[in-house]
């Protein structure tokens, strides 16, 4: 499938989600702008993407089982459980105006995001894994990345396939540490565990220090990209956070050890053989730390 008949998919995805869920009034303005759109018409697309939330409510689109399926298979690594009706139609206008001229594309969504508010900033990053000339939208990434609204850079790092193809090694470490540091969970970053990489490992473990030297907690989530890539003086810090950390820092360094390669984290989490157990009847996860980490 060609990426003009990928986005051509996913449109055709998001058309008949909303076609269950918008009254006959809002499918017909919504039509109607999509003709104009699909034209060229940049006055269209941007007076439409700012209305959209009048238009159309901003209830969750609670997208079902099978739906949440054919969001993967129509785009894999798309998960729009935590999509709203608004951001979907956002979404598709989006999608519709012309891109055969991925530079002029390019050029009218970076004037949609220049003008953007949070709401719509946070509908365009959520829409990178599906518009057009994706190579083409890493810089507007980065400055998501690098933002200080945290709904806007949860919409970069959340349940968003795109940071994991296409940021280099850099950017993507930048990212995760700055989960971190804003107190994003980094439980819903797609390809953490793939991304992961030694000098990410040595940046964490860095900030772990950190937080130490200054008496203050380190988030237990921190350890899951160090179990991957721990060296002495990671396997070190897991052993210190094993034997003297709080129960829920116990549980991700032992998910963290379980994950390491070295023969010695194997040597540190017997120390912890009830912990162990947890871990293989699924009882420990990673998901469960995240949720007991930032209470959701």
């Amino acid at each position: 499938m060609s990426k003009r008949d990928n986005t051509d998919s996913c449109a055709e995805l998001l058309k008949a989600w909303l076609a269950r869920r918008a009254s006959a009034e809002t499918l017909a303005w919504l039509d109607a702008q999509l003709v104009k759109i699909s034209t060229g018409d940049k006055r269209a697309l941007f007076v439409a993407f700012g209305v959209a939330p009048r238009k159309t409510g901003k209830d969750d689109l609670s997208l079902s089982d099978d739906e949440m399926a054919s969001a993967s298979e129509t785009r894999p690594g798309w998960t729009p459980q935590q999509w709203t009706v608004d951001q979907a139609a956002r979404t598709l206008l989006v999608l519709s105006f012309p891109a055969d001229d991925a530079q002029a594309y390019v050029a009218t969504l970076d004037e949609l995001f220049r003008a953007g508010e949070v709401s719509e900033l946070v509908a365009l990053y959520q829409a990178l894994p599906l518009l057009p000339h994706p190579e083409s939208h890493v810089w507007r990434t980065t400055e998501g990345i690098r933002t200080n609204i945290k709904a806007v850079f949860c919409a970069v790092v959340h349940d968003n396939p795109y940071p994991s193809e296409q940021l280099d090694e850099e950017r993507w470490n930048q990212m995760v540490l700055k989960c971190l540091f804003v107190g994003a969970a980094l439980d819903p970053v797609i390809g953490l565990d793939e991304r992961s990489n030694p000098e990410l490992a040595r940046m964490l473990v860095d900030f772990a220090h950190e937080r130490w030297a200054a008496s203050r907690d380190v988030c237990p989530e921190l350890w899951r990209p160090v179990g991957l890539h721990a060296d002495q003086t990671a396997l070190a810090d897991l052993k210190r956070a094993l034997d003297d950390g709080t129960p829920i820092e116990r549980q991700a360094v032992a998910l963290a050890l379980a994950s390491c390669p070295q023969p010695e984290a194997k040597n540190i989490l017997s120390a912890a053989p009830e912990l162990v157990e947890q871990i293989q009847s699924g009882e420990i996860t990673w998901s469960g730390v995240a949720a007991d980490c930032y209470g959701s």
